[in-house]
């Protein structure tokens, strides 16, 4: 008697897999799949017989799994393959619906798995860059409807990655005339004439990420032509002052190190049909001690005006090695034990 309140009954699902999808597509390479499932879903048994795939256990586990063969089959309708880290995410995304904190800050209905893993934003070369989590497709969504999006989150979040996706996206479907990719070049501060090399050497470290990213989503043969004729532009944040943004997607990456000025300058460069994406980690600034971060800042001045989105991603939206998001949410942890006991200088400690 003491087990009933949290006994569920027992229900069986049935899902017939159609014959224009062979089970190997659903099942995983040697059931890879499979067992991404099995894994998920301990306490429910899941037999396989010919395309038949039954499903036994507590009803609501019962229910999502039910739902994830449909996602899964609605994926894989696409022409897309399932592989284990989609089947995780999918899992994730399902019980946090179930839960009720899949809604969409009051939405009635929460977007799905299949349509978070089939949203496409660019291809290049048979590659697809896509969102892979919930947020990750709200953050792409974001930048669609609004012309200032921030997107704020630890490292491996895709927040950069998208954002110029979205960029090239936006120039090859002739929304803008042009994409300009920024970042402050903070570690070397005032010392770049003391760097060896042309000004263009003193601050390629700093940029060469937004040049790799750009590498995987354009033809590498275009880009030093369109870099040539203005249409990319890859430069230092202090490149900015004293310009009006036209017809430009603004990419502005690091804005954790900006300053609170520098964070208003960039700002108030956005000019008629441009949009600005602004990317950054508050758990991570290199600024000197006593300097406020403009990407702190800005969230209290800016937070209620309209046309300006803030979305923030978490551990969860990580989409690296799965041991990033474990390391992310350790050194959380970490900060919120001892964070009292540093201060509240500029650095985090990083």
């Amino acid at each position: 008697m003491t087990q009933s309140p949290t006994q569920q009954p027992q229900a069986r699902a049935e899902f017939k897999i159609p014959a224009t999808h062979p089970m190997v597509m659903v099942l995983g390479s040697g059931d890879s799949l499979l067992r991404v499932i099995e894994k998920a879903f301990p306490a429910a048994d899941i037999h396989v017989r010919g395309n038949e795939i039954v499903a036994t256990g507590e009803s609501a586990e019962v229910a999502l799994i039910q739902r994830l063969f449909d996602q899964m089959m609605l994926v894989l309708r696409t022409g897309q393959p399932m592989t284990e880290d989609a089947v995780e995410r999918s899992i994730a995304m399902l019980r946090a619906n179930g839960n009720g904190n899949g809604g969409s800050h009051g939405a009635a209905v929460a977007e799905t798995p299949a349509e978070v893993l089939t949203q496409n934003i660019l291809s290049n070369r048979g590659r697809t860059i896509r969102p892979k989590t919930l947020n990750q497709k709200r953050y792409v969504d974001a930048i669609d409807k609004n012309t200032v999006v921030f997107g704020i989150g630890p490292a491996g979040t895709g927040k950069t990655y998208l954002a110029m996706a979205k960029a090239v996206q936006a120039l090859q479907s002739k929304q803008v005339d042009r994409i300009i990719l920024t970042r402050p070049a903070v570690e070397a501060g005032e010392r770049l004439g003391f760097l060896p090399g042309t000004l263009f050497d003193k601050i390629d470290p700093y940029l060469r990420p937004l040049y790799d990213a750009l590498h995987d989503m354009m033809d590498p043969e275009t880009i030093p032509r369109l870099m040539a004729a203005g249409t990319i532009e890859v430069a230092p944040l202090a490149y900015m002052r004293g310009r009006t943004l036209n017809s430009a997607f603004v990419v502005l990456d690091e804005a954790q190190n900006t300053s609170t000025e520098q964070m208003k300058m960039f700002l108030t460069r956005l000019g008629f049909d441009s949009k600005i994406v602004i990317t950054g980690d508050v758990t991570q600034v290199d600024l000197p001690n006593g300097t406020k971060s403009g990407l702190r800042q800005v969230q209290e001045i800016l937070g209620d005006l309209p046309d300006i989105h803030f979305s923030r991603l978490t551990s969860e939206d990580v989409v690296r090695h799965k041991l990033v998001g474990r390391i992310v949410d350790a050194y959380e942890q970490y900060e919120s034990r001892t964070g009292a006991q540093h201060g509240q200088g500029g650095r985090t400690g990083k």
